[in-house]
Order: structure tokens, then C-alpha cells, then sequence
């Protein structure tokens, strides 16, 4: 075959090279997202009490969550058990044949279960079905198939089912897998939610990393409390000017009992230099921003930088629960300390 004949064969299977098969193949790829997000947003429109049923049954567990699934769907429910845990739920994955040879002593009658199927029909999954109603553990199926075995033994069934598989032969599991995934996730938040968890309590279970630091660092751990930047509304911008030089450009204005009243910026100093020859003799008050942004000691470092890219400032004043200046935290301090 001569080299042309061999590419035009290449092109016909879509391997060949070009613009026009550079676009086909993007075009595949969009419609597999297309179709999996119509899948994911239908789930979301036929949602419905059921999917209270399952939070509430889940939340009602005094045990763990037993998590379990063949195949694909097995994978899903391993990523679902980890989401649960790493949320403030105790989770394990549990592999369906493996719970017949053994394993199921880690089950217990306190326990829940969700049991993730696309047919519902799956063999493997009916011998740890036996042993869990047996133990009465209450069971939450994610199922293709609402009518299928394994949903007429759950406790609560909830529809996963989807139109068809992105695979262009309509078997490999691909917005079925997508789906089951999706609903997963919004179970193991509305939990999240619905157990009334805090911030502090997912930086337990996230302690190590950049997620760790942004969940576990306060402000108290980053700002500064030396040789603070404050001066009194009645000086003046001469004043002023040394401790914004000396001071990382931002002075707190304190009032009686160190009372924060107001701020200056080098920004300030910049704007009222443009507009006063007689700027040094300026007295504080008339410059100062009189409705300061404000953080505390005890709040999360994060909190503070998201408040100060919002606002487009460099640095904040940290006052106690009387408003009284503690501290100075500066954004390159909590950007350094891993805080964004």
C-alpha cells in the first residue's frame, strides 16, 4: 500500500492527522461531557423525597456507613465512601465478594449501607444483601433500575438511572458511572449539612497539605503584634507618613482604650498628596477611612484574605472582642503562611 493510501485509510478511521480530524475529535469529546452534564442536571430535576428519605436514614446511623458496589460501580462507591469520611461521616468501602469470604466482620447492626448498582440485578451483590438484612442494617441503593431487586430491598432507592452510556455502543459505563458519582457527592454534603459540621470539623480530618493549613490556620498565627502601626485622629499626617513608611503602608487610628476608629493607606497619603500642597499638616481624622475593615484573632486566616482580595486592601487591623487593636495582619504574611 503506498504511503498515501495508508493515510487516507488513517484519516477514514479518524486517526489520521489535519485540522478536520483535530476538530472531530474535539467534537467527541464535547458531546461525551454534554451528555454526561444533561444526565447530572436530569438526576437533579427528578430529585426528590426520597432523597430526604436516604439523608435522614444516613444521619440516623450510630455506626459507619458501609459502602459497596462490582465493577465500575464498585470504584464509585469507593470515591462515595472516601467523600463520607473525609466530610465527618465514618465510611468504609466494602468489596461485595469479599464480604461473603470474610470481610462482613466489619459489619455491624449499627451500621448503614449504600449500595451502588446500574442494573440492580448484580449477582455478586445479593449474598451481602442476605447478610445485611439479616443484621438489620437499613440500606440505601443507587440503582439504574428503580424496579430492580436490589431496589425493592432497600430501605430507600434512589433513581440513578440515565438515557444512555457516552460509549458510542452504549456499554461501557461512562454517564451511568457519572451519575451514580454525582449522587454521591450531594448525599455525603446534604450529611455534611445536615449534621450541622463546622469548618473545624473537616480541618480534623484534612489536617496535612495545603487544604490543612487554609482550614486549621488562624489569624492570631500570622499577624503581627509588635511595634504597632497606631496613632490618635488628632495627629498629623506628618506623623502619619513615618509610621506608613516604617509600618508595611497602613496605620491603624486608635481612639481612647486603643479603640480602632479608622485606618490611613499609602494609598491615602497618595490621593491626598495630589490634592494638598499642605499635606503634612493634615490632621489625621480628615484622611483616615472611618469604617475600616476588621478581623479578629480567632478567625480563620483564609476568611481574612478572602475579605481583603474582595476589598482590594494589603493589610487589616486585628481587634478583640472590644474592638481593641491586637494585632496587624498583612495578605503576603497569609499568602506565605499558605492561608490562600
Amino acid at each position: 500500500m503506498s504511503s498515501a493510501a495508508r493515510s487516507k485509510a488513517r484519516t477514514a478511521r479518524g486517526a489520521g492527522p489535519g485540522k478536520a480530524a483535530g476538530r472531530d475529535l474535539v467534537a467527541r469529546g464535547r458531546r461525551v461531557l454534554e451528555q454526561e452534564a444533561g444526565a447530572v442536571a436530569a438526576l437533579a430535576a427528578r430529585l426528590d423525597a426520597r432523597f430526604a428519605d436516604a439523608v435522614r436514614l444516613l444521619v440516623a446511623c450510630r455506626g459507619r456507613i458501609v459502602v459497596s458496589g462490582v465493577g465500575k460501580s464498585g470504584v464509585i462507591a469507593r470515591k462515595i465512601a472516601g467523600t463520607l469520611t473525609s466530610t465527618g461521616t465514618p465510611a468504609t468501602f466494602l468489596h461485595a465478594v469479599d464480604s461473603v469470604h470474610g470481610d462482613l466482620g466489619i459489619v455491624g447492626r449499627d451500621d448503614a449501607a449504600i449500595l451502588v448498582s446500574k442494573s440492580g440485578e448484580t449477582d455478586e451483590l445479593f449474598g451481602l444483601v442476605a447478610v445485611l438484612k439479616r443484621l438489620g442494617v437499613r440500606i440505601v441503593a443507587i440503582t439504574g433500575n428503580p424496579r430492580s431487586t436490589l431496589a425493592k430491598h432497600a430501605d430507600v432507592a434512589l433513581d440513578a438511572a440515565v438515557a444512555a452510556e457516552a460509549c458510542a455502543l452504549d456499554l461501557a459505563p461512562t454517564t451511568s458511572t457519572t451519575v451514580a458519582l454525582a449522587l454521591g457527592d450531594a448525599l455525603a454534603i446534604a450529611l455534611f449539612e445536615a449534621k450541622g459540621l463546622a469548618p473545624a470539623d473537616f480541618a480534623r480530618t484534612h489536617p496535612g497539605g495545603a487544604l490543612g493549613r487554609r482550614l486549621l490556620l488562624l489569624v492570631r498565627d500570622v499577624m503581627v503584634t509588635e511595634q504597632l502601626p497606631a496613632i490618635g485622629p488628632d495627629a498629623t499626617m506628618r506623623e502619619c507618613v513615618l509610621l506608613l513608611a516604617e509600618r508595611r503602608g497602613t496605620v491603624a487610628v486608635v481612639g481612647p482604650r486603643r479603640t480602632v476608629i479608622g485606618v490611613v493607606t499609602a494609598g491615602d497619603l497618595t490621593r491626598l498628596m495630589e490634592r494638598r500642597p499642605d499635606f503634612l499638616d493634615v490632621p489625621v481624622r480628615e484622611v483616615m477611612t472611618r469604617a475600616p475593615k476588621l478581623t479578629r484573632p480567632g478567625e480563620l486566616a483564609s476568611g481574612a484574605v478572602n475579605l481583603m482580595e474582595k476589598h482590594g486592601i494589603m493589610a487589616m487591623p486585628v481587634v478583640d472582642d472590644a474592638g481593641r487593636l491586637v494585632g496587624v495582619v498583612h495578605l503576603h504574611d497569609l499568602m506565605r503562611a499558605g492561608a490562600a
